[in-house]
């Protein structure tokens, strides 16, 4: 099958290629880029399933593979030049395996940040699992697990974060009242924090830092990262209860 869609690409008549080039570039006939697409198309599979081939089974599908192809195919026709005598054919298979290799660069990108994130997420988890592990009541440890993890996205979200990626601190229209007073209650609640507490959530929230970092710029084990953690967490919340009442 790869053969015969090769063949196919490669018995194009040069003349009938040239005057699509020619009505294409010359006269404007935007027509001509859907035929010559069309004749390309072959091409842009056969290059997509030969780099599936040779990438891990856990990476971009064939279908991302072929995605990808057919966007470097359409960019080889808008930048190519039939006047400068450089065959279509090897002037497009550079652009479509380099259009492949820079997609699949941004996937795996994507994949390695949304992995770091789920890590980040259950460790949190873990943390105040652990600590109301024998909670009597099950329910009240569930309150709890999703009160602590509406704390940690309440600092991950507003406005404490430091670096170039930190928000806007200007509310915005979406944000209440409400959502913003807790949001300072809880930035002055970390600020109340004993030193320690008040670094590791800092660190982990607003850095980006992960548990397992912390632990090897303290000393620590991440176990006991863990537990300053869900310690931290815990007094944010009671405070918030405070208020509550």
């Amino acid at each position: 099958m790869t053969t015969k869609a090769g063949l196919d690409i490669v018995v194009v008549p040069p003349r009938v290629e040239a005057s699509l080039w020619r009505r294409l570039r010359f006269e404007n006939e935007i027509g001509c880029r859907q035929l010559i697409f069309g004749r390309y198309r072959a091409l842009a599979l056969i290059i997509a399933r030969r780099q599936h081939g040779r990438r891990p089974r856990h990476g971009a599908d064939l279908g991302d593979m072929e995605h990808f192809a057919y966007e470097g195919l359409l960019q080889a026709i808008d930048r190519f030049d039939p006047l400068r005598g450089i065959p279509f054919g090897a002037f497009a298979r550079r652009r479509i395996v380099g259009s492949v290799a820079d997609g699949v660069a941004r996937m795996s990108e994507v994949d390695d940040a949304w992995s770091q994130r789920r890590r980040q997420e259950v460790d949190r988890a873990r943390s105040l699992v652990e600590t109301d592990a024998n909670a009597a009541d099950p329910v009240a440890a569930l309150a709890a697990l999703a009160a602590g993890l509406a704390i940690g996205l309440m600092i991950e979200g507003g406005t404490m974060r430091i670096g170039e990626d930190a928000p806007d601190p200007r509310p915005d229209a979406y944000q209440s009242l409400a959502w913003r007073e807790l949001q300072a209650l809880v930035a002055r609640g970390i600020d109340e924090l004993p030193e320690r507490e008040r670094w590791v959530v800092r660190q982990h929230y607003e850095a980006g830092v992960s548990f397992t970092q912390i632990a090897d710029l303290l000393g620590l084990s991440k176990g006991r990262v863990s537990q300053i953690h869900a310690a931290a967490i815990g007094r944010l919340r009671q405070r918030l209860n405070g208020y509550r009442r």
